[in-house]
């Protein structure tokens, strides 16, 4: 007998960042919570952990398969806790490592952002 409990899955709490810019003028809120995630992207050395974990096989990367980035572990750290704090990036502990994956909704919302509204 197992005294294993089964935990639901919970899906990350993330708001899609605003409508095209083409489509409206963007609200004080939607403008504040792009430029956070633009900002963190703005670091090249963020920029470049993100597409490594963006292009990483399977949509996620353990920490210690993306972290030869040019500079040392501990900013390594800062920065993966930067683009996660804007909302760009999720993760997971496992073990002794964690592990990060691409928001998907943000990543097509910041797309969707820089996109031509369609015209009817």
């Amino acid at each position: 007998m197992s005294n294993a409990t089964v935990l639901p899955v919970l899906a990350p709490e993330v708001a899609p960042c605003c409508p095209p810019l083409t489509e409206r003028p963007l609200t004080a809120e939607e403008a504040e919570r792009t430029a956070k995630m633009f900002k963190a992207l703005g670091d090249p050395v963020r920029l470049r952990l993100f597409s490594s974990v963006a292009s990483h096989e399977g949509g996620e990367a353990c920490v210690c398969d993306i972290s030869d980035v040019g500079v040392s572990q501990p900013t390594v750290s800062h920065h993966l806790k930067k683009l996660k704090e804007a909302g760009l990036l999720s993760s997971e502990r496992r073990g002794t490592w964690v592990y990060y994956r691409v928001e998907p909704a943000v990543l097509a919302a910041m797309g969707a952002l820089l996109t031509r509204a369609a015209t009817a």
